[in-house]
């Protein structure tokens, strides 16, 4: 709902500035470009919602260890094999899946 209203605004915004260029008022051009970035930005915008998430990643330990400058902790590496992301987590933390 927020979504429509916010592109109803965008809309008119953009409408009101096209009508300022072509009467050569000031503003115009700002208006115009407010309004499309606005309609342009929420057509495209990414969303992260917790139901869209994708399934639970197949977290596999690399055998990679380091220590963290920031806080002196050793690290592990941990790698998922269909997405290529990689997670570092402390070396005190269980492996994930146990319990």
């Amino acid at each position: 709902m927020l979504r429509a209203w916010l592109l109803l605004f965008a809309g008119a915004l953009a409408l009101t500035g096209m009508v300022l260029l072509i009467r050569g008022l000031p503003g115009g051009a700002q208006a115009l470009g407010l309004g499309a970035l606005i309609v342009v930005g929420t057509v495209f915008e990414r969303r992260y919602r917790p139901g869209n998430a994708r399934p639970q990643a197949r977290w596999e330990p690399t055998g990679e260890r380091f220590e963290d400058p920031q806080t002196g902790k050793t690290m592990r590496v941990l790698y998922d094999r269909s997405s290529g992301e990689r997670r570092y987590v402390s070396d005190s933390q269980p492996p994930p899946g146990a319990s």
